[in-house]
């Protein structure tokens, strides 16, 4: 296990955000996905703003299918 209990980490950095999407484990064994946000705040200096969402691993198949029922939603109606 990694620091902060990171089994796995990706990321995706884009013109104004960054989108962390990290495995971890908590401390009874647990796996559970971390989606952060990360984007820079107004005048910069190195402070960010932070959001983020927890999946736990019990409710990733149900998660995974919602979420494409959303993409595929965005897909049609971008196609218009």
């Amino acid at each position: 296990m990694g620091v902060r209990g990171e089994v796995y980490s990706t990321r995706l950095v884009t013109k104004d955000r960054t989108y962390f999407f990290n495995v971890k484990e908590n401390v009874y064994g647990d796996l559970f996905l971390n989606i952060v946000e990360s984007k820079g705040t107004e005048g910069g200096e190195g402070k960010f703003i932070r959001q983020s969402i927890l999946v736990y691993q019990e409710d990733l198949g149900e998660f995974v299918k919602e979420f494409q029922k959303t993409l595929d939603f965005l897909k049609q109606k971008t196609k218009r």
